[in-house]
């Protein structure tokens, strides 16, 4: 997988933040509606006793009880006849608040009641048949009427007037007025309204006082000629309406979101209450790019909170009538808006029942709107961070790329090294790869020009010693006396030994390099190596003065002694052959801190001024004359022991006590890399 796809990867992992978020609101929603049902419950007890406070010594409507329901209302009205201001006038479903009762012979009466606090408003509708005016000039012919009655409750002072009755004739379509139910009618300008034709009936709009509460309110409708449409009612029917001052009272006492009903044993509202939550929401013009992924993540919180929800009961909304029977205590809710509302029920005095709502969208809002702010944030941060993390790794995978381009244009199509890396001015890990690359292709470079020369040197090393044993066997065909075959077979036998050491050479810096995987390092102190060993070279070599100078003891190392006395060995040699009879041969050391210093010095030639970094390479030697078996394999022995042990090698020429000479170093850490 490239490095992109893997920065992807890791990136797209950041999305277990928001999913976790989200697993945190579930938990969330779910505490706080077992919060909110604890709350909803002790509001509604309380709110349970001051509606039973209200309603003390105020009978209940019984179910069986027949109940003119009396509407609100919330704009002028004007009572034309028309009815086009009643709610639900047009609707034809079936949650129309249209109360009706059928007749015989397809007739129907329907009727709605609306009261404004001041008067009481009735709308009643005929259908089936079209209507007959009554006329006075003929009193005695067929025509419609209608009969009113109005029942004052039972606590009324004056029981003559309790009881009244009102008969309403039309003689035209348009204004009219009640008249009194008596052997000589007269006109009620207290009652007043419209009477208008109606497809295949007629309509009538009635404005009479505002009854006291609990009066009971009755009409039949009539045709003169003797058949009775619709007979008054026995009991009267009870008018039953909104109670303002309880909604007030309960209104007070809610919080934002909350609604409450008081509903009668037969399901009436006779009280709704509710007070809206803070709709803070802005105008989308005014909102931040910021703010609309806000509110995009509130609504997507709100959206996936339903999903994961109980399934909610269905409640209806600003009904007239409620059936609390089929409702539990307390349970979730939605209305035919789809909103989702906490519901408690409560008993009230009477047999009433209270019904608490709580809007989750209202909890929502306020649980959720700075986790939907967080959540959103965090969205935008990942991707902000995605595209960073791409465009980085598009940068990394750049630079990865062009490395590699300039690797490969360092090698030929034959394995040559045709070129160098170029430095790179970057400090992070990168920069230091192409560095250390850099070192690399020019260490192989070296070494590639040392495997091109090798094969040169070689064949120059060769040539000489097998030129002398081809030259020496075709001469000992030829010689005539045997102190020329002796001497053609010593020269022989010359080079062959020559051929040998070169061979030998050649395979002892191999041999030392397999031997150091075997060899364990362990500690000893150098000092005393160093100053045995020069004693062995002085005893065994009486044509140099080979001296030490250093410590005797106290220069521990951890390494190979062994090993050490070998680089010795190839140091005095190569000495050896450099230094004039009776001429100085040094060993020193030296002890620092941090490193010691173990050399040789020899009195002698100089090392050429150019070219001295050679001398530590295969196959390299800077002698003057026919020296025997002198292939530059010592100097390389030296400097593979002293890269074994951690340290380095250099050679340079040096005026010691008045003596030119040259001096190899060998620096050797103290603790080994």
């Amino acid at each position: 997988m490239s490095l992109k796809r893997q920065l992807l990867v890791a990136s797209l992992l950041m999305l277990l933040i928001p999913w976790a978020g989200l697993k945190f609101v579930l938990e969330l929603d779910t505490a706080l509606r077992e919060q909110a049902i604890r709350q909803l419950d002790s509001r509604a007890g309380q709110l349970a006793e001051l509606a039973g406070d209200r309603l003390l010594g105020e009978p209940a409507i019984p179910g069986d009880t027949p109940v003119i329901y009396v509407a609100p209302l919330t704009q002028p009205f004007t009572a034309d006849g028309y009815g086009s201001e009643w709610p639900g006038y047009d609707d034809t479903v079936a949650s129309q608040p249209w109360q009706d009762t059928r007749i015989e012979n397809g007739l129907q009466l329907q009727w709605q009641a609306a009261s404004d606090g001041q008067y009481l408003y009735l709308l009643i509708r005929l259908s089936g048949r079209q209507s007959r005016f009554f006329s006075p000039a003929a009193s005695g012919q067929p025509h419609d009427y209608l009969k009113l009655w109005l029942q004052a409750p039972a606590t009324a002072v004056d029981q003559q007037t309790a009881r009244q009755a009102w008969l309403i004739r039309p003689s035209a379509p348009g204004e009219l007025y009640g008249q009194t139910d008596t052997k000589e009618p007269r006109p009620d300008y207290r009652l007043k309204g419209a009477w208008q034709e109606h497809g295949r009936g007629w309509q009538l709009e009635l404005q009479l006082p505002q009854p006291p509460d609990n009066s009971r309110l009755g009409f039949a409708a009539y045709r003169y000629e003797g058949a009775t449409l619709a007979t008054s009612l026995e009991p009267l029917p009870i008018l039953v309406g909104r109670r303002p001052a309880l909604e007030r009272r309960l209104l007070q006492q809610l919080d934002p979101g909350q609604q409450a009903r008081i509903v009668e044993p037969a399901g009436w509202v006779i009280a709704e209450a509710q007070k809206r939550g803070s709709d803070a929401s802005p105008e989308f013009d005014s909102l931040s790019p910021v703010q609309v992924l806000e509110q995009v993540s509130l609504n997507v919180l709100r959206y996936l909170i339903q999903l994961y929800q109980p399934e909610p009961g269905v409640l209806p909304d600003r009904a007239r009538q409620l059936d609390t029977s089929s409702l539990p205590e307390q349970g979730l809710f939605r209305h035919p808006d789809d909103s989702r509302w906490l519901l408690v029920t409560k008993p009230v005095f009477g047999d009433r029942s209270l019904v608490l709502e709580q809007s989750l969208d209202q909890l929502l809002t306020l649980s959720g709107s700075t986790l939907g702010s967080v959540i959103a944030r965090s969205t935008l941060i990942i991707v902000a961070l995605t595209l960073v993390l791409l465009g980085y790794a598009s940068w990394l995978s750049w630079r990865i790329a062009r490395l590699q381009r300039l690797v490969s244009n360092t090698v030929d199509e034959d394995g040559r090294i045709t070129g160098t890396l170029p430095a790179s001015t970057n400090r992070d890990e990168l920069g230091q790869l192409q560095a250390h690359f850099a070192q690399m292709v020019e260490r192989l470079h070296g070494y590639n020009r040392y495997l091109e020369s090798f094969s040169r040197r070689l064949s120059h090393e060769l040539k000489t010693p097998v030129a002398i044993v081809r030259s020496s066997l075709e001469n000992l065909a030829h010689a005539e006396s045997e102190d020329d075959r002796q001497q053609y077979l010593e020269r022989a036998s010359v080079a062959t030994e020559r051929l040998r050491q070169i061979l030998h050479g050649m395979s002892e810096a191999a041999r030392l390099e397999q031997s150091f995987d075997q060899a364990d390092k362990e500690p000893f102190d150098l000092a005393e190596v160093a100053a045995q060993a020069t004693a062995a070279y002085q005893a065994l070599d009486s044509r140099h003065e080979i001296r030490y100078t250093g410590p005797d003891h106290g220069c521990p190392l951890t390494g190979s002694p062994e090993h050490l006395v070998q680089l010795l060995d190839k140091l005095v040699d190569n000495a050896r052959d450099f230094t004039p009879e009776q001429g100085l041969i040094e060993v020193s050391l030296d002890q620092q801190p941090e490193h010691v210093e173990l050399s040789v010095f020899n009195q002698g030639s100089a090392l050429p001024e150019t070219g001295s970094a050679d001398i530590f390479g295969a196959f390299v030697s800077h002698r003057d004359g026919n020296g025997e078996g002198h292939l530059g394999q010592g100097l390389l022995i030296v400097r593979l022991i002293a890269e074994y042990h951690g340290g380095r090698v250099e050679a340079a020429n040096e005026a010691h006590g008045g003596i030119d000479g040259v001096r190899f170093r060998v620096i050797i850490p103290v603790k080994p890399r």
